[in-house]
């Protein structure tokens, strides 16, 4: 199996972090490429018509795209060779409402950059970053005053997904200074960072 990626992204990242956690990326070959919203790598477009990264080429069936999706596959996969599931039916819906919080972050993250990087300086608007930050800032917020209870225990894609979304922010956004007033988030993922699955994965252009 393929997984098409870039190794700046952190959705890409989150897959990538799965395969490590779950022992699986020893069956996967990684393709890199260079893709971008106006420019779109051709192998990306023939793998998810979106053109987004990640997609996951599979031999027995099409392409499986958007990182959750690739997570819950590859989780199912792990359980069926006997591994310890990153979704738990115990805890299934606050997995899945941290997922959803970091991706949340992330997509609010990667407009900030896209706005950055790929509008004209005269058209940015800085109103729209401070926006987006803002949504960041309250996510952030409230992950550190009501998860950390979640957070402490048994790892699964909720807290894997939060530890690629704060380390996009340290990768991309650090000047704004996530960490200010969040002191257990911040060393919460301290800890976390030090993980295999995080340290493998740690995102570069």
């Amino acid at each position: 199996m393929q997984l098409i990626f870039s190794p700046a992204s952190p959705y890409a990242r989150k897959v990538h972090a799965c395969l490590v956690e779950t022992g699986q990326k020893p069956d996967f070959e990684f393709v890199a490429v260079k893709t971008g919203p106006s420019a779109v790598a051709p192998e990306v477009r023939a793998a998810n018509p979106m053109g987004r990264l990640p997609a996951l080429i599979r031999p027995d069936g099409p392409a499986i795209y958007d990182s959750r999706v690739i997570t819950r596959y590859l989780d199912a996969r792990a359980r069926d060779n006997g591994g310890a599931g990153l979704y738990p039916d115990s805890r299934l819906w606050e997995v899945l409402t941290l997922e959803a919080t970091a991706d949340g972050i992330l997509d609010s993250a990667l407009s900030i950059v896209y706005e950055s990087r790929f509008r004209p300086v005269e058209h940015q608007s800085e109103d729209w970053k401070d926006a987006q930050w803002d949504k960041i800032a309250h996510a952030v917020k409230a992950v550190n005053d009501r998860w950390m209870g979640h957070l402490a225990g048994p790892i699964d894609m909720g807290q894997i997904a939060l530890g690629c979304a704060l380390g996009y922010l340290d990768f991309r956004l650090d000047a704004r200074g996530w960490r200010k007033g969040n002191d257990a988030l911040d060393d919460w993922f301290a800890v976390f960072s030090e993980r295999p699955c995080m340290k493998q994965t740690a995102p570069h252009d």
